[in-house]
């Protein structure tokens, strides 16, 4: 199997509200989605991201889902970004998108920098700068 994720699905609970804010919001290309589909697909570097009605997932997986209502999603997304302040703006712009603002970006203990935010769902974004590996 080679060594590559090609698409994140994550499940979401209001579709029209989680394109709004991926693609409206933050800029994310979603070329081929029209209203009223259940799944949207994003257009990321070297990968997609897809959005995909939470209530679908039972009988397209054909197993039981964990309630997120419960608390924070067990999945972390990261973006890496080539300074601090890029990072900086990068949240301004997903706060902005209407993000909340989990974590402000400052230095990390591994060297780096970077903070949280969470989608209108609940995933987590970490928003990074890694000054020893270029992940951008």
């Amino acid at each position: 199997m080679k060594p590559k994720i090609s698409i994140i699905t994550l499940g979401v609970s209001d579709l029209a509200e989680s394109v709004r804010f991926y693609r409206d919001g933050l800029g994310l290309p979603a070329p081929s989605y029209n209203e009223g589909d259940d799944i949207c697909f994003l257009e990321l570097e070297g990968a997609w991201l897809s959005l995909y009605r939470r209530e679908k997932f039972p009988g397209e997986a054909d197993v039981d889902f964990a309630d997120t209502s419960a608390g924070t999603p067990t999945v972390t997304l990261a973006h890496n970004l080539p300074s601090a302040d890029a990072v900086d703006a990068a949240m301004q712009e997903a706060v902005d998108a209407g993000a909340t603002l989990v974590k402000k970006p400052e230095e990390v203990f591994w060297g780096g920098y970077s903070g949280y935010f969470s989608d209108p769902d609940g995933y987590l974004w970490e928003l990074a700068y890694n000054p020893f590996t270029d992940l951008t």
